[in-house]
């Protein structure tokens, strides 16, 4: 994989990471309306969701290290 490929990958994972966070405290706030119970678990649904996307999307630049470590 080329550095670019790596540098556009780990770009998309931070704004991937900002829009969970966002996107879940959001709906927490318009199902709760407003209420803070509702934000706190939209914003732990978000972290959650964001954790294991970025795991999804890292383990390929990992494993690309290690072939080349092994070489």
């Amino acid at each position: 994989m080329s550095r670019w490929v790596a540098a556009l990958r780990l770009m998309g994972v931070g704004f991937y990471v900002g829009i969970c966070i966002v996107g879940g405290t959001l709906a927490g706030w318009w199902l709760g309306n407003e209420k803070p119970l509702f934000m706190i678990l939209g914003l732990l649904v978000g972290l959650v969701v964001a954790s294991l996307g970025v795991y999804q999307m890292i383990r390929p630049l990992m494993s690309d290290k290690q072939d080349k470590e092994d070489s």
